[in-house]
């Protein structure tokens, strides 16, 4: 399943609270701006139309985005297993660095490295996929090639 979608339980459920929002209280909000800018008038030289028509049509964008999110993806768990997966946390340490790096295998939509949130898609993502304790991934990076060992699977 390459091409599969996944998202935490966690993020579907602000997935779903955001998608209310936007449905109800944005949407309000916009229509009531429209309505405001027609009240004042022609509408070929109206500013404020034109850029209430925008918002518009960003927030539906963003209402079908999440609709399809929701709709296409798997939602995982945070589990244990015996290989890297998604949902997995693995700690790795690169040949070379003595310090470890530990990060859970998320789909792209929770990707966040900052917060130790890498996409199952990504390079090292998908070089530690099916990897065990112990078990070595390479990464081809511009540099060369980076190697990292996993030390633990949670």
């Amino acid at each position: 399943m390459q091409n599969q979608s996944y998202i935490t339980s966690e993020k579907k459920i602000e997935l779903e609270k955001e998608l209310v929002t936007l449905q109800t209280t944005k949407r309000k909000e916009i229509l009531e701006a429209l309505e405001f800018a027609k009240s004042l008038g022609d509408l070929s030289e109206n500013a404020e139309y034109h850029q209430a028509r925008e918002e518009q049509g960003k927030l539906e964008e963003r209402i079908s985005a999440i609709e399809e999110t929701l709709r296409v993806s798997l939602v995982i768990k945070k589990h244990h297993s015996t290989t890297v997966e998604v949902g997995s946390t693995v700690t790795v340490q690169k040949e070379g660095d003595k310090n470890k790096q530990t990060f859970q295998i998320v789909g792209s939509e929770e990707a966040d490295f900052a917060t130790g949130r890498i996409s199952n898609n990504s390079p090292l993502g998908m070089a530690l996929r099916g990897k065990k304790p112990g078990d070595k991934a390479t990464l081809k990076t511009p540099k060369g090639e980076t190697v990292y060992k996993v030390i633990g699977i949670e």
